[in-house]
């Protein structure tokens, strides 16, 4: 009995020898890249911002919250990383562009876009709020457009680079009070589909949609009737995490480059089909 607890230590130390803890500077796969991340400032963007920054990536975070995204660089500067906080809105193409350029500038090359800016304004089409269906369209659409257009020229010309759109669930299927909303989803796995066919072998691009169903974020907005029926269905059930939509991004983002992972639907277990 005496002799049972040395040969334990004996043996974790054999283990020690043939297989050393991996630390965090010994796998990060993302070593040597540049990623945009888009609506950096919370939720998934933020903690996909983390996530990549500790695979390796240096981390453009942009998003008009200025001041969240200084504090999410202190965060990753402090854990090692490299992260450049840029305020822009998605909205506008020469904010976009301001971006892109500003990149360049700093590290000389763009290798990871990650389109997660969108808004969700949820309310019965009957109500017909003309004002946050166009808005929905200029974020979750122009907006994925916008940085599209703005990184493909660098991304052509190096003949690689990764787009991650963040889609939804909801392109998949509408539901009630999200109708629009899904209308915007479809269009970003339409687009994904597009840009997979147009860039991947003639361009070396690779594309990825990622279609989350709930997650636990700032998203939900709009008829407070409606967000609020949302929110006594969720009750007593799990949601994904901004974390849990991160690990697939960084699956698909760190996979070999003859890996296209065209889409990810991740949802919550409790959630129904």
């Amino acid at each position: 009995m005496l002799f049972a607890p040395t040969l334990r230590a004996t043996l974790r130390r054999l283990d020690d020898l043939l297989l050393p803890p991996i630390r965090m500077t010994e796998n990060r796969l993302l070593s040597g890249r540049v990623a945009i991340v888009t609506g950096a400032s919370a939720g998934i963007g933020a903690a996909t911002a983390r996530t990549l920054a500790l695979a390796g990536a240096s981390v453009v975070l942009t998003a008009r919250r200025l001041d969240r995204l200084e504090a999410l660089t202190v965060e990753i500067e402090e854990a090692g990383g490299r992260a450049l906080p840029l305020r822009a809105d998605v909205v506008s193409l020469s904010d976009t562009r301001e971006v892109v350029r500003r990149t360049l500038d700093e590290f000389g090359r763009i290798d990871v876009l990650v389109n997660n800016a969108g808004i969700m304004p949820v309310a019965p089409l009957a109500d017909v709020r003309i004002e946050e269906w166009t808005s929905m369209i200029d974020v979750n659409i122009k907006g994925v457009l916008h940085f599209v257009s703005a990184v493909l020229p660098h991304m052509i010309e190096q003949h690689s680079g990764h787009i991650v759109n963040v889609g939804s669930v909801a392109g998949r299927r509408p539901f009630p009070g999200g109708s629009v909303y899904a209308a915007t989803k479809f269009a970003v796995r339409a687009l994904s589909w597009g840009l997979h066919l147009e860039l991947g072998s003639a361009h070396g691009i690779r594309v990825t949609d990622i279609q989350p169903g709930f997650v636990s974020t700032e998203l939900l907005d709009g008829d407070p009737e409606t967000a609020a029926a949302w929110s006594e269905a969720w009750k007593g059930r799990r949601t994904l995490q901004p974390e849990d939509v991160a690990r697939a991004i960084e699956f698909a983002v760190t996979s070999p480059d003859h890996v296209s992972v065209s889409e990810i639907l991740v949802r919550p277990t409790d959630q129904p089909t």
